[in-house]
């Protein structure tokens, strides 16, 4: 595979690095709401996601949604085009909603498999309509883009080094794609089928990541999370910022901003603007002293059902026409984006030192076992991994309920068990893709330039993919023996 045939994953680590850390509010120089007239609001999010497979012709590498359209036929691939349609509209809801005077928000999660589909096909009628999202003043008010794994990884079950080199390969693409500017205004992430780690030391590395790439704030599932206690959220606390704390077994603590997602994984919730219409009964609740407008934070995917691909459109015109009838930025009920939240606290001296702190689920009864504290915001030295794992151990023997393989939008599904033919390669390959290279880029940080580096590292972040752990064993598992198999052979003959 030549250089030309990748997509832009690596090679500018210091410079997105740099670029990214320079946070600044995103929001208010074009915001128009205040927030003492607000009494609520709600944020809705799209995720939109197709992986990489490779079943092309002669076996290359190619968007899902390519495959779709090349086999009609099968399933429900007749969607493939209306799917198409969906990763597009927005750029045509949002401009007739905002020339008929509503003031309209929407946050949008694309996975870099997705993207680089697009290139591949040649979808410039797509990648236009998401530059006009991305690039154009008009839209920065309204639009908020969020960052993901690039390749839809899982984040409690993917290697820990590779966290980071998801998180980087889709900052690069991004970039890439709509620009360094763009970029910048990206300050939210969102986790690929909602997976939060909660093994400590796979959380601490996971949020130590998302910090140094730059990143404000995460969105979270609200089973997934519970206070230091061990209880679970209230709904008021649910509906304002919370301060993730990430402690691992060594002691060391990591924290974000995470923003709840309520609820289950049902699309109909924003297919139907569910989070509108609950924002319209809410008043304002305590925090920091202060009284603050709550928020309905939801996602759901922008394509998947009839719900998303028929519903939605009308229903987001319906709700936001609704709002624009009460009137419009002057109304107490508002749609939000989560940065544009955060920065309208921030202007009444509310950050993240003020929120709640919650930790991953489980993880009290961990620190009971291993005789910790609760977890707080100290870093006084820590039980150690071998305590841990022991203390893990023991809780799983006297509680099948017990684990810390994680938490994601769906508690009847594993993405661990009965995976062992797509996790044990997994974690080989990566074994053998950072013994090789992390000695190579600790003295040249150029490597990740070349060719030999990004065609070693396409196949690791694809074979992460959830989608060949999701449809159960046969044809995705033999997707991801594929990738894997590409995986090794381009380390046993870098190019």
């Amino acid at each position: 595979m030549s250089n030309s045939s990748l997509p832009p994953i690596a090679g500018r680590e210091a410079e997105i690095l740099a670029l990214v850390q320079q946070q600044q509010p995103v929001f208010l120089p074009t915001t128009n709401l205040k927030l003492e007239q607000l009494r609520s609001g709600f944020a809705c999010a799209l995720h939109m996601h197709q992986p990489t497979i490779p079943a092309g012709p002669d076996g290359q590498l190619i968007s899902h949604l390519q495959w779709m359209l090349d086999h009609p036929g099968v399933g429900d691939n007749h969607n493939a085009e209306p799917f198409a349609h969906c990763y597009r509209r927005l750029a045509d809801l949002l401009p007739q909603l905002i020339a008929e005077g509503s003031d309209p928000r929407i946050m949008l999660d694309y996975s870099g498999n997705l993207l680089w589909g697009f290139e591949q096909m040649g979808r410039h009628d797509i990648l236009d309509a998401l530059r006009f999202l991305a690039r154009d003043t008009r839209m920065q008010q309204h639009v908020e883009w969020l960052g993901t794994f690039w390749s839809h990884a899982v984040a409690p079950s993917t290697p820990i080094p590779d966290l980071k080199l998801q998180i980087q390969a889709w900052q690069q693409h991004f970039a890439a794609l709509f620009g360094d500017e763009a970029l910048q205004r990206v300050q939210g992430f969102s986790p690929p089928e909602m997976a939060l780690p909660n093994h400590p030391d796979t959380l601490f590395a996971f949020v130590q990541a998302l910090r140094q790439c730059g990143y404000r704030w995460l969105l979270v599932q609200e089973h997934s999370v519970e206070n230091p206690d061990g209880t679970p959220l209230s709904r008021e606390q649910a509906l304002v910022p919370n301060r993730l704390v990430a402690r691992s077994s060594s002691g060391e603590v990591a924290t974000i901003t995470a923003l709840v997602k309520t609820q289950g994984s049902d699309t109909k919730l924003v297919g139907q603007m569910q989070p509108c219409y609950e924002a319209l009964g809410l008043n304002p609740v305590p925090l920091a002293g202060r009284s603050i407008p709550p928020l309905v934070v939801q996602i759901a995917d922008g394509e998947n059902g009839g719900v998303m691909m028929n519903e939605f459109p009308s229903a987001f015109l319906q709700a936001h026409r609704r709002l624009a009838g009460e009137g419009g930025a002057a109304s107490s009920t508002v749609a939000l984006n989560g940065s544009e939240y955060l920065d309208l606290l921030a202007t009444a001296g509310i950050t993240e030192a003020d929120f709640p702190p919650i930790q991953a689920v489980q993880q009290h009864r961990l620190w009971q076992q291993v005789g910790e504290p609760a977890v707080g915001d100290g870093g006084s030295g820590g039980p150690g991994r071998a305590a841990v794992e022991t203390a893990i151990a023991a809780l799983s023997a006297a509680d099948v309920s017990f684990s810390m393989a994680g938490a994601s939008w769906t508690n009847n599904l594993s993405w661990v068990e009965g995976y062992g033919n797509v996790l044990e390669p997994m974690e080989q390959l990566s074994a053998r893709f950072h013994r090789h290279f992390d000695p190579l880029v600790a003295a040249d940080p150029a490597v990740t330039a070349t060719a030999a580096y990004q065609q070693a590292l396409l196949p690791l972040l694809l074979l992460e993919t959830s989608c060949f752990r999701y449809w159960g064993q046969g044809t995705w598992t033999d997707y991801a023996r594929e990738l894997h198999r590409r995986g090794e052979a381009a380390l046993a003959n870098p190019q």
